[in-house]
């Protein structure tokens, strides 16, 4: 019997071979997106040193909101992330979508930080 992948490991697959043609530094960060079931996660990564420079999440007390796995949520934390970026002076990013496809809740934050200060 042929099983197939899980659909995680294509994704970790898919975001290796992403991974491996771009980096983030300190002046162009990585945006680096994490979506599970019921949170979305984003975070500025510099890989040159290996930090994280700012982080957004759905679970942020600042955002309280009512539901975490929809795209509202994502837009949101896409403002939030912009905004914590711009205030480190922090103008570009290198967007990194995680393996995932560029619909619904990663299209949505990726537009809502390119909406308040982000460029890539």
């Amino acid at each position: 019997m042929i099983t197939k992948p899980d659909k995680n490991q294509v994704r970790k697959k898919r975001h290796a071979r992403v991974r491996a043609k771009l980096s983030g530094t300190a002046e162009r960060p990585r945006l680096n997106i994490y979506r599970s079931n019921k949170n979305i996660y984003a975070q500025l990564i510099d890989d040159v040193k290996g930090v994280t420079l700012a982080s957004a999440s759905t679970l942020d007390k600042e955002l309280s909101l009512e539901s975490t796995g929809n795209v509202e949520a994502a837009q949101k934390v896409g403002e939030l992330i912009a905004k914590r970026a711009v205030e480190k002076g922090i103008k570009e990013v290198v967007f990194d979508r995680g393996g995932y496809l560029y619909h619904g809740r990663i299209k949505a934050l990726a537009d809502a930080a390119r909406e308040n200060g982000l460029q890539f």
